[in-house]
């Protein structure tokens, strides 16, 4: 495929690696041939980085795989997910799942991406539900607006919710920033 074709989105093959396209731009001044950037994430090492092109540059297109999985446990080296429809179970490494282990519990629906039998990481819904296990009590005149506390949740996740918000409460946290987004 063309690079020109590329778009947000797009899993392509480029040098031994697997990118998808975050970001995509064209420019072109004069008589040169034009230059396609693109900023990638490295879908086996999660590295984010930018890769300039000649605009007739080609790369090959990679069928990347999402398979709708369900989180077991996590033993602390290794993940284990179900596929939900045969039942087969995958294990990934702890240390590839960093991030997304902070909001996982088990039953946690996700999705899995793979590439040729070999499985790249896992995507979690954006906003996931959980239960507060610790929250400090909220300071007696401490109301002024935007007030907040910290908390922390069944994941072992730190962090800052507003007030009101009490021990054994469930709370909807945004999986991008990993900051609190509503009661449940």
């Amino acid at each position: 495929m063309l690079v020109n074709d590329l778009r947000p989105g797009t899993t392509f093959l480029y040098e031994g690696n697997i990118f998808v396209v975050l970001d995509y731009s064209f420019s072109k001044s004069g008589r040169q041939q034009g230059k396609v950037t693109v900023k990638v994430k490295n879908l086996r090492t999660g590295a984010r980085v930018e890769l300039t092109f000649t605009g007739g540059d080609k790369v090959d297109k990679a069928m990347v795989e999402k398979k709708d999985m369900q989180y077991l446990y996590n033993d602390g080296n290794n993940c284990m997910l179900m596929n939900t429809e045969t039942y087969d179970q995958v294990e990934i490494a702890a240390n590839k799942l960093e991030w997304e282990l902070k909001f996982l519990v088990e039953g946690t629906m996700v999705k899995m991406t793979e590439y040729e039998g070999e499985v790249l990481g896992i995507t979690i819904p954006e906003k996931i539900e959980l239960t507060i296990t610790e929250a400090e009590p909220a300071v007696k005149g401490d109301t002024s607006s935007g007030a907040q506390k910290k908390a922390i949740l069944e994941t072992g996740l730190e962090i800052m919710v507003p007030l009101f918000i009490k021990e054994g409460e469930k709370i909807i946290i945004n999986t991008t920033d990993g900051k609190y987004s509503g009661r449940a």
